[in-house]
């Protein structure tokens, strides 16, 4: 089980994490670069994951409890070193700190649905967050690495508020389900 293609996917993407961090602290553009490379290859991952998974039939209790840790620990990585490098600064760590509570928030939520035995299906939008977002963090790797001619940390940061706005919506949305199951005197 954890051998199969769309679990080894999914572990890929954690063990990434350290080198893509690592990665960002060297001084060069060029780690930059293969930093956001490793990066790209992750989220990558996080398509081709589940979609093996069901088209080969290897869906796993093991890869539906590691493909969200996967995806948070990969993003909440990334915006904490873009923080830290000053990559992400000023206001915009505002957008960085909605994504990162969001996480945390839908992660209590779900987890407490499925103590329900309620399931939350991801929406439309939702996959539209996470693709900007995962565009967003990949600008910012490459940030001032980027051609001088190409204000790519400017746009870096413009996605990275748009995939907050997503998140405040679907965040939102998720507490909303989250609620209607408290108040119905769930315990």
């Amino acid at each position: 089980m954890i051998t199969n293609l769309p679990n080894l996917l999914t572990l890929s993407r954690i063990l990434v994490v350290p080198l893509v961090v690592g990665l960002l602290y060297l001084p060069s553009d060029f780690w930059r670069w293969v930093a956001c490379a490793l990066y790209t290859a992750a989220c990558v991952t996080d398509y081709f994951d589940g979609h093996f998974a069901r088209t080969m039939r290897q869906t796993s209790a093991l890869g539906r409890f590691l493909d969200p840790i996967a995806d948070k620990l990969l993003v909440a990585s990334v915006i904490i070193i873009l923080v830290a490098t000053a990559q992400i600064s000023g206001f915009t760590v505002l957008a960085g700190l909605v994504i990162l509570c969001r996480e945390i928030l839908v992660s209590g939520l779900r987890e407490y649905l499925a103590e329900l035995k309620v399931g939350v299906p991801v929406t439309t939008i939702a996959k539209w967050k996470t693709t900007v977002q995962m565009v967003a963090l990949g600008v910012l790797i490459i940030g001032d690495a980027g051609p001088a001619w190409l204000p790519v940390r400017s746009i870096g940061e413009a996605l990275l508020w748009v995939a907050a706005a997503f998140t405040l919506f679907t965040g939102y949305d998720y507490l909303r389900t989250g609620l209607r199951h408290m108040q119905a005197g769930n315990p």
